[in-house]
């Protein structure tokens, strides 16, 4: 997909592609200039493949969302995030159906038509940019026993963990410790 490395970041206008990670920061290139630039780890950034909107029912990735909008407007542009209230609710509406009109702000509505639009210009909402990778297949079967018979020894010590420091408390808490720093540092 061509859209999973695009990024907002918290105080600056507009989206990022995430370009590469440096010691203490990132390598971001505007989506729509496509100038390149360099941000401190100390920087809010969200990527927008890990954002979701609220349904009635469940949260739905704003990826999409995006492809929704797409459809309804034939991979062209949206209307404009300065559009009226109303026009903005009936641009959600036709875009997601069943969202939760109480937890789902004016404002989430103007940043999704404005990020779109974005997109849109950037070249990156076409119908090949929602398309997902294909699982891969063997003699035309797809792998799919294959990966979930690898997760299923992955599950059956996270399991067998616990036990192990009912019988020695002392050692099981001092390599919880341990490992617990190793992760962090």
């Amino acid at each position: 997909m061509l859209l999973e490395k695009i990024i907002s970041i918290s105080g600056k206008p507009g989206l990022y592609k995430l370009v590469s990670q440096l010691k203490n920061g990132f390598i971001i290139e505007d989506v729509t200039t496509k100038k390149k630039v360099s941000i401190g780890n100390s920087s809010q950034v969200s990527l927008l493949d890990n954002i979701a909107m609220f349904t009635f029912d469940k949260e739905v990735p704003l990826f999409e969302v995006f492809e929704n909008i797409a459809k309804n407007h034939d991979y062209k542009e949206a209307l404009s995030h300065k559009s009226s209230e109303d026009e903005l609710k009936e641009f959600m509406g036709a875009s997601l159906p069943n969202y939760d009109t109480e937890r789902v702000y004016n404002s989430d509505i103007k940043k999704l038509a404005q990020w779109y639009n974005i997109l849109h210009k950037a070249g990156y909402i076409t119908p090949e940019s929602f398309v997902k990778a294909e699982p891969e297949t063997v003699d035309g079967e797809a792998t799919e026993e294959v990966s979930i018979e690898k997760e299923s020894p992955k599950k059956a010590p996270k399991a067998e963990k616990p036990a192990a420091p009912k019988v020695k408390a002392s050692t099981g808490a001092k390599a919880a410790t341990k490992s617990t720093h190793r992760k962090m540092g």
